[in-house]
């Protein structure tokens, strides 16, 4: 099943970021390459493609998991969280309607 896991940054959250992005980027590389990544991308904090030193208030990713269990254990263990920034983390069952 899918599900939505939705972080929310804690404030000023750019330079933690930047340090924990490569190993948060590989475990979003990782469920690419096993077919179990739908999307993922944060949430700028201006209406800006680039928001530059604005940064992120968050981000949203929607994966495959084979429980919400397995899920939410992911979601813990992401570089985001160890790292400092997020300051909390949402899991939820996703259903994927369109496009079909």
């Amino acid at each position: 099943m899918w599900y939505a896991i939705t972080g929310t940054d804690v404030p000023d959250s750019l330079a933690a970021r930047i340090t924990s992005r490569p190993a948060h980027v590989a475990r979003l590389q990782a469920l690419q390459a096993q077919g179990r990544l739908l999307l993922a991308g944060p949430f700028p904090a201006v209406d800006a493609e680039d928001p530059g030193s604005a940064g992120f208030t968050g981000s949203l990713i929607v994966a495959e998991f084979a429980s919400l269990l397995d899920a939410q254990t992911w979601a813990d263990a992401d570089p985001y969280v160890s790292g400092g920034v997020y300051r909390d983390v949402s899991v939820r069952p996703f259903r994927k309607t369109l496009p079909a």
